[in-house]
């Protein structure tokens, strides 16, 4: 897959994790990334045109959450904003591997600025992602 001009500045993030293996079944498989360049501890993954790299790394520093809408949040965590429709079509993807979500699919902020749908859920080296949509682009930043 190419990837096309973007008139944003794509990033590049390295993560670890422990397995390579169960870290190509969830970003390929699960996701639905397209693999890159690879060794035998990493792999280049395309993130809808992002440069996301999984790093083998297998001593890991203990989680750290923080309370938000009544949810305990992970952090770290990363992901993408995502158009509604896709939102909702990986969260189906998700839960037809199986994948538990730490905070279930749900709309934040409804009828205010910044109205959004998000989710939560950790890939098998238990790095938090999280995805979302807003309802009106425009207000990604709206306070």
């Amino acid at each position: 897959m190419t990837t096309p001009a973007s008139p944003l500045p794509r990033f590049h993030l390295a993560m670890p994790v422990d397995d390579l293996a169960a870290a190509a079944k969830f970003y390929g498989d699960v996701i639905g990334c397209e693999r890159g360049r690879s060794s035998d501890t990493w792999i280049d993954w395309n993130l809808r045109g992002h440069q996301f790299v999984t790093h083998l790394a297998p001593a890991r520093p203990a989680p750290v959450h923080n309370p938000v809408d009544g949810h305990d949040v992970p952090v770290p965590h990363f992901g993408l904003i995502l158009e509604i429709p896709d939102f909702h079509a990986l969260a189906d993807r998700f839960r037809a591997a199986g994948t538990p979500f730490v905070i279930e699919p749900y709309l934040r902020f409804e009828g205010q600025p910044g109205e959004q749908w998000t989710m939560f859920l950790h890939d098998p080296a238990t790095n938090a992602l999280e995805f979302k949509a807003f309802a009106h682009e425009s207000a990604i930043f709206a306070t």
